[in-house]
């Protein structure tokens, strides 16, 4: 099946003018503008992120779409392909954003703006409602995981992400600095070229 629409979902504390969600934008636009582009500003609350993806997607042909997230929006992205069974790809994804979060209660800034918000105690919560996040069904999924990632441990990615295909990378960051030499990973595997 081919893609007709594409949800890329941010990270913790990120945005749509982050550096992948850009680049992805910029390579859609290009490419193929035939699809179906969304990059929403998530809520703080995960609950409220989740209804308000869903919300959106449960219109769209879960044979024909596809799912990417990064970091938090790599937990999302799970959640998503889940819910609805799509095809997801899963860039250095959130195992256990409910213990990672945890020491990040309270006022905080976003990376790309001078917004800043409030990380309320009962996301923790909400976190755990939507556990697990690794895709589970029958539609492939895709990891790329960087074992130098400084926040997250790619050990625990790699594991929680059995039943995907791991791109296991040596070295490498948190942000995947170097996503421009995924890209076409990422499009050969959603069959986008």
């Amino acid at each position: 099946m081919s893609i007709t629409h594409l949800l890329y979902l941010h990270g913790f504390r990120s945005s749509p003018q982050s550096t992948k969600a850009s680049k992805l934008a910029t390579w859609v636009q290009q490419h193929r503008p035939d699809i179906t582009w969304w990059c929403p500003q998530l809520p703080p609350s995960p609950r409220e992120a989740i209804e308000l993806v869903l919300q959106r997607v449960l219109a769209w042909p879960a044979a024909n779409m596809a799912v990417i997230g990064s970091s938090l929006g790599g937990f999302y992205a799970g959640v998503v392909a889940n819910r609805v069974g799509c095809r997801a790809v899963l860039l250095n994804p959130a195992v256990d954003p409910a213990r990672d979060l945890a020491t990040h209660i309270g006022q905080t800034k976003a990376w790309q703006s001078d917004e800043s918000f409030f990380f309320r105690p009962e996301f923790i919560d909400e976190l755990r409602s939507l556990a697990p996040s690794a895709p589970q069904g029958a539609a492939p999924c895709l990891a790329i995981i960087a074992k130098g990632d400084e926040v997250l441990d790619w050990r625990e990615m790699r594991a929680h992400c059995a039943s995907c295909r791991v791109e296991l990378l040596e070295g490498g960051d948190h942000a995947l600095s170097d996503f421009d030499a995924h890209l076409s990973d990422i499009v050969a595997f959603l069959g986008l070229e």
